[in-house]
């Protein structure tokens, strides 16, 4: 019997259900996460055998590593705030 958290399509599938919610509550945040997940996926299709606290060590850093390439590649300037001086009512 193998458990979920060894198959690779349960990964790519956890890995699409964070994305949608990235599309649905968009932040960076669910993005990240489900990178980790698609590398753990990916990991996982290429023979990866290991237990679950190695796994979900892996799934940690990757998506800690996304999050702070996206954060990099998506943020403003150092010090900058976005304001809006009109307003889409008016």
């Amino acid at each position: 019997m193998t458990t979920l958290w060894t198959l690779w399509w349960a990964w790519g599938a956890l890995a699409l259900v964070l994305a949608i919610i990235e599309v649905l509550i968009p932040g960076f945040i669910f993005l990240g996460f489900a990178i980790g997940a698609a590398g753990v996926a990916m990991l996982m299709l290429l023979s990866l055998s290991v237990g679950l606290p190695l796994l979900l060590l892996i799934f940690a850093v990757l998506s800690l590593v996304a999050w702070l390439v996206l954060r990099r590649i998506f943020a403003l300037p150092q010090g900058q705030v976005k304001t809006f001086s009109h307003d889409i009512n008016d």
